[in-house]
């Protein structure tokens, strides 16, 4: 018997239908083994030996491969095809020679897509384990290993707030801060158009201002509204004539197939997917053999997958979208491997499949991958120059007409920002001497723009043409910025939180050289050198801990009020920017007197003064740089009652010093326009609502860390907003502490099924298509069974929804632990 272990049980089930009796195949659900988040795992003073330790969430599959290899002849590893993959069937194989279970015969098999052909033809062909990919993997996770468990206990200790750091994942977050300190010192300026309208045959058209008085435009050149105005009123004053044409055909190339790192990018143009959910459907597309495999960095198809996408083609369109030759494709990326080729559809005959997400993202392959082969697009641009007869005015006009679609039938590539589509007007025929018709003309206002924060799309395209990290694990890296709550998202665009800039600073400070673009990027080459078998792993390793170490070590060694200060003086251009009256910067807005510097808290950096406590102006880091949320002095509302601002936001204040009671203003309540009426409820808090009609214990309403709630014997119930607080009365308070009780709302209600197939021909009950908590699913009553992820739920038929509950039946229901009959027993 033959064992073949793969990733995940989707791949498993349809490999083990490919190749029938004789093989058993099991999936080891990812990585079987990892290094323990703990001091020691990777030992620079010993080689940089790695303790990797079993997985606790895998035993179940673990034991089952190793009782199957126990019985096997020959284990077939069929791992994905790339480093990850590669490195979990070597954890497999050491997992098994540790049992003392490996086979007599080993071998390593890998395919592109999970068709029979490609499957079978790759068990045809095993070949060894590939040393270098093992080798580049041991590195890679040793060098993470090292830089998080080194820098991020250094953090925690002198940068309160502070939760991780990472290679690759402190990089793009200076990618994201760098980007928006550009916003913040750009500086808008004031620019003028001046456009005229025109007519001829009918067809309206708009020229701008290219040239005044014999001095050529640019963007910039009108400056303000007097220079637009009398520009104006020269073209008004102009009689136009036509006094060239020029008209030049060119030509559009369609774009490669896709790549990871473009699929990413495209998916989140076009798609609004985050990379982390691309990178899960196409996994399912894959799984289900729908697509070749999804981590690739290579641009090229198969041979003969470009001739089934020419004859896609031909069948589809006409002879005259296919070009005369395949077409071939080479990267531009920096440290592209092109170790297996793009990703495309397994059959170019299946133009749409699936559903939901899945069919979106396959629509977007398939069509990027038949675009791929198809002929270029013949486009012709048309310039037309007019000048006035005074010869004091010249006027340009531009526009573009497709004369043959080519790929652009099918698919055209996003953009991350929106082209000028000056050029996409439609030009009427003109030749020289012409006087078309002036019909207006108009003097428009604009103002420079910064640059854009980083998308997701963006984001990516930029990690990777600086050759930061892999395009395989970008989803990875953003969603750590986006959990460790470093960034935000905002209209699709990221923006960097107070935490994730204060860390940017202090390593960009005290670790300069390691979240440097160059470095990190001379780093990847390093790692790809040892894939390529062109350098070792632990002389690379070497290398990196020998400078590394030793500077962590010195950071260590400084107190936290060292590490505030250093960032003060780095942070001061930002923090405290030259003011235009030439005023100190630092001084005090509160007390006039006292200087502001950073000070470091429990919960994070803040600005303070140094006339603490006698000046108790703060203000939040973040809010330094952009010059709010001051505390300019209290703000007083009557009764004693003031509002102020401190480094958590606005709050209200009654009375002072120790005998003070605050409260912090929600989210759902102004600072602007706040009244006494409102402080005073909020300072009166909690309220109590009155005893409960059961229990005679009180009920009371009043506002936590997570937004207002009413509280009754220790037991919590949420209320929407701030003024259900002051508004909810008991009738109300009784009934939303018995639905949080029962754990109503939590859930839907019973809903309508999908579809009603009919009747199942054993049992005689009623199959019904119902959409689930984690899906959709069929089910006679009895057995449920899950849709497969690439089915369409509305389109099941009897027979296969027959077929999941059938199989599922015979599964049986699924087994629990026996914690429970541990603890009858004891």
């Amino acid at each position: 018997m033959k064992l073949v272990v793969v990733e995940s049980p989707a791949k498993a089930k349809t490999i083990e239908k490919y190749l029938g009796p004789g093989h058993r195949v099991l999936a080891s659900y990812g990585h079987v083994r990892d290094l323990p988040p703990k001091d020691g795992s990777v030992d620079p003073d010993d080689g940089f030996a790695m303790l990797w330790t079993p997985s606790p969430d895998r035993a179940k599959q673990l034991k089952a491969i190793t009782d199957e290899a126990k019985k096997a002849d020959t284990l077939i590893l069929a791992t994905d095809p790339d480093r990850e993959g590669e490195a979990i069937s070597w954890h497999v194989l050491e997992v098994l020679r540790a049992k003392k279970a490996l086979p007599a015969k080993v071998e390593r098999v890998t395919f592109n897509a999970i068709t029979k052909s490609a499957v079978t033809t790759a068990m045809a062909h095993p070949r060894a384990l590939d040393e270098d990919l093992i080798d580049a993997y041991r590195a890679r996770r040793a060098l993470d290993y090292l830089v998080g468990f080194t820098l991020s206990p250094i953090l925690w200790r002198k940068l309160p707030g502070a939760k991780s750091a990472g290679r690759v994942q402190s990089v793009a977050l200076r990618l994201i801060v760098d980007r928006e300190r550009e916003i913040e010192l750009f500086k808008s300026q004031e620019y003028w158009s001046v456009h005229a309208t025109f007519e001829a045959d009918g067809q309206h058209f708009i020229a701008r201002l290219a040239q005044l008085d014999g001095k050529k435009l640019d963007r910039l050149s009108i400056g303000n509204q007097g220079d637009a105005d009398a520009a104006k009123t020269v073209v008004e004053a102009g009689h136009f004539t036509v006094a060239s044409v020029e008209t030049k055909p060119f030509g559009r190339n369609p774009p490669p197939p896709f790549t990871t790192s473009t699929l990413q990018q495209e998916a989140a143009r076009k798609l609004g997917f985050a990379a982390s959910h691309t990178m899960r459907v196409a996994q399912s597309l894959y799984e289900d053999g729908l697509i070749t495999y999804m981590r690739t960095d290579g641009v090229d198809m198969a041979p003969e997958a470009v001739s089934d996408a020419r004859r896609a083609i031909a069948n589809r369109y006409d002879a005259g979208y296919v070009p005369d030759k395949p077409r071939h494709y080479t990267t531009k990326v920096k440290n592209a491997q092109e170790a297996h080729e793009a990703i495309r559809p397994t059959d170019f005959g299946n133009a749409s499949a699936a559903s939901g997400d899945h069919a979106r993202l396959y629509t977007l392959v398939y069509n990027r991958a038949l675009a791929s082969q198809m002929a270029s697009a013949r486009l012709e641009r048309t310039t037309i120059d007019l000048t006035d007869g005074a010869g004091r005015a010249a006027l340009r006009a531009s526009g573009q007409v497709v004369l043959f679609p080519g790929f652009l039938a099918l698919y055209e590539e996003g953009r991350d920002e929106q082209p000028d589509d000056e050029d996409a007007a439609l030009m009427p025929a003109l030749r020289r001497g012409d006087a078309p018709a002036k019909t207006g003309v108009e003097a428009t206002q604009h103002f420079t723009q910064p640059p854009p924060r980083y998308s997701e799309a963006s984001l990516v395209k930029r990690l990777e043409e600086l050759g930061i990290g892999r395009p395989s694990t970008y989803a990875a890296t953003l969603q750590t910025l986006k959990d460790r709550e470093y960034v935000r998202v905002d209209k699709a665009r990221f923006v960097p939180e107070e935490s994730g800039r204060l860390v940017t600073a202090f390593l960009e400070r005290f670790f300069e050289r390691y979240v440097s673009y160059d470095y990190t990027a001379e780093l990847e080459e390093g790692l790809d050198d040892v894939s390529g078998g062109r350098a070792g792993w632990q002389d690379l390793l070497a290398a990196f801990w020998r400078d590394f170490k030793p500077l962590a070590g010195e950071v260590m060694e400084q107190k936290p009020s060292e590490i505030t200060a250093a960032l003060d003086e780095f942070l001061a251009p930002w923090l405290y920017p030259v003011r235009e009256d030439g005023s100190d910067p630092r001084l005090c807005p509160a007390c006039g007197n006292g200087r502001v510097s950073l000070r470091g808290g429990t919960f994070g950096a803040f600005v303070a003064c140094s006339n603490y406590p006698e000046c108790r102006f703060t203000q939040k880091f973040g809010q330094a740089a952009a010059g709010d949320g001051a505390s300019e002095g209290p703000t007083e509302l009557g009764n004693g009652i003031t509002l102020r601002t401190g480094r958590f936001g606005p709050y209200v204040q009654q009375g002072e010093d120790k005998d003070a009671k605050r409260a912090s203003l929600p989210k759902d309540v102004s600072a602007d326009g706040l009244t006494l009426e409102w402080a005073e409820k909020l300072l009166s808090l909690p309220r109590t609502i009155g005893p409960h009609p059961e229990t005679g214990n009180p009920i009371s309403a009043s506002i936590g860390r997570y937004g207002p709630y009413l509280l009754h014997d220790g037991k919590y119930a949420r209320l929407s907003t701030t003024a259900e607080v002051f508004e909810t009365g008991m009738n109300a308070a009784v009934a939303k502490l018995a639905d949080a009780a029962s754990g109503a709302g939590k859930r839907g209600g019973p809903r309508e099924p999908i579809a009603v197939l009919g009747l199942h021909p054993t049992s005689g009950k009623e199959i019904k298509v119902l959409e689930g908590r984690y899906g959709p699913y069929v089910s006679d009553g009895t057995t449920h069974a899950t849709l497969p992820k690439t089915s369409d739920p509305k389109s099941v038929t009897i027979e296969q929804a027959v077929e999941w509950i059938d199989a599922k039946a015979e599964k049986g229901p699924a087994k629990r632990g026996s914690r429970g009959a541990r603890r009858r027993k004891a």
